[in-house]
């Protein structure tokens, strides 16, 4: 019962200065919102970034060393040689071993004319690397498959004829890739993937530009690279090797940094209501003086004081990060929309989580603002607050 009596008293300080109360709540408001957006939006960013990478985390990607002129290569043109592919796939064992040619090229599509990556691939390779989304696979020398943001951006379908180089080559669209998003190894969707014999005939080339190595058990990519360094590197370094996977865990371990940034940035917001709050209780002690008196002379203890102080900063807390929850997922629908123009990491629970966290924080603010207020209350000296004007 006499919980009830302080929780009521500390319920109708609030109503008396409801317009302080509400500029400190609006505080927290601001803090919970400002904390739980960034935090949705860094953990979005996060999932756009690894899902757009996860295809190419089981490749371990072996080019040339700069400065190194291998067998079958020719100052600044490095290139990895038959025998040094030899070597890759002895150490690779039982994984897919993929030579790759790649460049740049100009191309003409009707009256269009730009420019395109061109790739160079065995056709049997060709399925372990890229998804198909339209048409065939490319059979033999001829035909040439186009990336899905080459294909869209030149209104290319299945049958369109390309022209390659100042020669204008014609050649026929067999294929459109599916998308793949952005990769370590090789990135085709505003490419033209063609046969290694047509890149061979065509550039008349001898030595790859690199090789792509994919693992099938993620456990042994360690060893695997160990094993193509050890291979090819005893002497001096020919190659340079590293695994997507690496990669791949340094850059989601950055954005998570930045998210924890971003969500530091927004805490700040949450101290500065925190802050408010600190005063607001402050002058609530100093205006209640006489009240505070009158309860200790008929006996109310301490802490029984202290409780009425801390439900006022715990109901602060509690009104601001209910609303401030509420707020914070449209302040992340927001945020992730017009940062990623796509709405569906925000329903991701590691997305979804951010929210309750930053009630709780918000709501930890306010109860450690009022601590001392609430402290100072309960200590004052029942004759002098009786006394006080």
């Amino acid at each position: 019962m006499q919980q009830r009596l302080f929780f009521n008293l500390a319920i109708r300080n609030l109503r008396i200065h409801w317009l302080r109360s509400l500029l400190a709540a609006i505080g927290i408001i601001i803090g919970v919102v400002a904390i739980t957006s960034m935090g949705i939006l860094g953990n979005g960013l996060t999932l756009s970034v690894s899902e757009s990478l996860s295809d190419v985390g089981d490749s371990i990607v072996v080019s040339p060393h700069v400065g190194y002129y291998g067998m079958g290569s020719s100052p600044g043109n490095s290139r990895i040689s038959e025998r040094e592919l030899e070597q890759i796939r002895r150490a690779a064992g039982n994984a897919d071993v993929i030579p790759v040619y790649s460049g740049g090229e100009r191309i003409k599509v009707g009256r269009e004319t730009g420019a395109a990556v061109i790739y160079g691939l065995d056709p049997k390779d060709i399925p372990l690397m890229l998804d198909k989304l339209e048409g065939q696979y490319i059979r033999g020398s001829s035909g040439v498959m186009a990336g899905k943001k080459l294909a869209e951006e030149y209104d290319l379908i299945v049958g369109s004829r390309v022209l390659i180089g100042e020669e204008e080559t014609g050649v026929r669209v067999t294929g459109i890739l599916d998308e793949r998003g952005m990769g370590f190894d090789i990135n085709p969707d505003y490419g033209l993937v063609f046969s290694d014999q047509w890149y061979r005939n065509y550039y008349h080339e001898e030595g790859y530009d690199s090789v792509i190595v994919k693992v099938r058990d993620l456990s042994h990519i360690e060893s695997t690279k160990a094993a193509i360094e050890a291979q090819l590197n005893r002497r001096e370094t020919t190659v340079d090797v590293y695994d997507t996977r690496a990669i791949l865990e340094t850059i989601l371990e950055t954005f998570g940094r930045i998210a924890t940034f971003t969500m530091a940035i927004g805490g700040i917001s949450l101290l500065v209501a925190g802050v408010s709050i600190f005063n607001v209780m402050m002058m609530s002690v100093m205006e209640r003086y006489k009240e505070i008196g009158i309860l200790r002379s008929i006996g109310t203890l301490r802490s029984e004081v202290r409780k009425i102080f801390i439900y006022e900063s715990l109901l602060l807390g509690l009104g601001g990060s209910l609303i401030g929850g509420l707020l914070s997922f449209i302040g992340g629908y927001v945020a992730i929309l017009i940062m990623l123009e796509e709405t569906r990491y925000l329903f991701e629970p590691s997305s979804l989580v951010y929210i309750p966290y930053g009630m709780a924080f918000g709501i930890v603010t306010s109860v450690v603002s009022g601590l001392y207020p609430a402290w100072k209350a309960s200590n004052l000296n029942p004759i002098e607050a009786l006394r006080h004007e």
